[in-house]
């Protein structure tokens, strides 16, 4: 369940968590409009000949119901009640979800009244619920259904990783090579499919190399000297575990995977376990059957047409193959709790295992802030280094209304380069943290 009360927590008092009932703010949007008429629909479309099949007709009225819930913004309710055989995985994942849900059930909250984060992530929970996908032996078991977006990522993502690929095993033993591999890793969460739906017809387009080219302009918190001089520690000691809370599948998860490579190659990890979902969630988070996809497609491409996105791959199936990569999914990474609740036995594990932690992208960000409006200024050390269970470095693209740890003069330069500077994912952040005290 979760971490309990005398666990760490932030230093700073922490605010008000944003909610969604504030017509023009991004939370709005989504909430009222983009969840249900782009990333729905969207679903729908990809999913429009299995969904409107006799077999899928329960789950597609299901589907159907909860947009319509999204359309109306209708109160919040509990999830459907579990069958008397769930297993223990099931039960407690369902208590979880009613320990979030209900001071905003017992309040008559809405899905714009309740705050953002609970209600985004719900949407998926429910998405899941309807389309029975732990039920074993009926027709949505199993189903993904952003697998179509995940795979035209997957495939639209050789051109670009390609040149930043044939980088990854030169990278020197030094801090230019972490700062490289963080900031490749970085700027692939720009490539959001819930925001920029890939094409696989661009298979073979760089799209990505002028997002690198810009990179240091965009950075608004740059903490990568401090990540160099804590991994040159670990490399002194013969490597750590080192863990990558995994973001997007598509070509942000081939960054990451090139980062982890980088890791192992130059000593700074002995080990990297890659946190991952539990269930299809926010189109394309990845879950450990993207991951090894990926690597398996990367691993059977044509050599002679992509040399170093085929050397990768076959130096990824190797790690996989050896231990020195893991993969780890766990219900925490698909729930709204604040990551200073993280739930157990994951926050032990973590703070007893982990070294270093690498937190991506702009859902895993704002869990680290329990997604409350602080102070743009407010020092990441006092808001996610005092509590998380290990050290801890963000790499976070911004897409959401809500920050720390960004200098004054920064915060208005990128108000005077772009007014939806909070939102477009223009401009990033690296934050390091040195986490509780273990």
């Amino acid at each position: 369940m979760t971490a309990t009360s005398d666990v760490p927590k932030p230093t700073l008092d922490i605010p008000e968590p944003i909610c969604s009932a504030t017509p023009g703010t991004w939370a709005y949007d989504t909430m009222s409009r983009r969840v249900d008429q782009e990333i729905l629909q969207r679903t729908y479309e990809d999913n429009k000949e299995i969904f409107e099949s006799d077999e899928f007709k329960e789950i597609f009225a299901r589907f159907e119901e909860l947009r319509k819930d999204l359309q109306s913004s209708s109160k919040l309710t509990m999830l459907d009640d579990l069958p008397p055989d769930a297993s223990e995985v099931r039960v407690r994942e369902w208590n979880e979800w009613k320990t979030l849900l209900q001071p905003f059930l017992d309040k008559g909250d809405t899905w714009l009244s309740a705050p953002w984060m609970v209600t985004e992530f719900y949407v998926y929970r429910r998405l899941i619920q309807a389309i029975g996908y732990w039920d074993d032996g009926t027709p949505g078991y199993k189903h993904d259904p952003f697998l179509k977006q995940k795979q035209a990522g997957l495939k639209s993502s050789v051109g670009s990783a390609e040149p930043v690929l044939s980088k990854i095993p030169s990278l020197p033993k030094t801090a230019e090579g972490i700062d490289l591999a963080a900031s490749i890793a970085l700027w692939g969460n720009k490539m959001d499919l819930s925001l920029w739906p890939a094409d696989a017809s661009n298979a073979d387009v760089d799209i990505f190399s002028s997002i690198l080219e810009s990179a240091s302009e965009n950075l608004l918190h740059d903490d990568l000297g401090v990540l160099a001089a804590h991994c040159e520690t670990l490399r002194k000691k013969g490597g750590g575990n080192v863990d990558i809370i995994v973001d997007n599948a598509g070509f942000e998860l081939i960054t990451d995977l090139a980062l982890a490579q980088h890791l192992v190659e130059s000593g700074i990890a002995s080990c990297v376990t890659f946190q991952l979902k539990s269930h299809p969630t926010f189109v394309s988070d990845a879950l450990e059957k993207d991951l090894l996809e990926h690597v398996e497609h990367y691993a059977q491409l044509d050599g002679g047409k992509y040399p170093n996105a085929k050397k990768a791959g076959d130096t990824w199936q190797k790690f996989l193959n050896e231990g020195k990569w893991k993969c780890n999914e766990d219900n925490f990474w698909v729930q709204p709790f604040a990551m200073w609740d993280m739930t157990e036995p994951l926050r032990t594990d973590m703070k007893e295992r982990c070294d270093l932690a690498f937190v991506k992208g702009d859902a895993n960000y704002r869990r680290l802030l329990g997604d409350c409006m602080w102070d743009f200024t407010a020092p990441f050390s006092d808001v996610v280094g005092s509590y998380f269970p290990c050290p801890v470095c963000a790499l976070r693209t911004l897409k959401a209304e809500i920050g720390c740890g960004m200098g004054k003069d920064q915060i208005e330069r990128a108000k005077e380069l772009d007014d939806n500077w909070q939102v477009n994912g223009r401009f990033g952040v690296v934050h390091f943290g040195a986490g509780a005290a273990k």
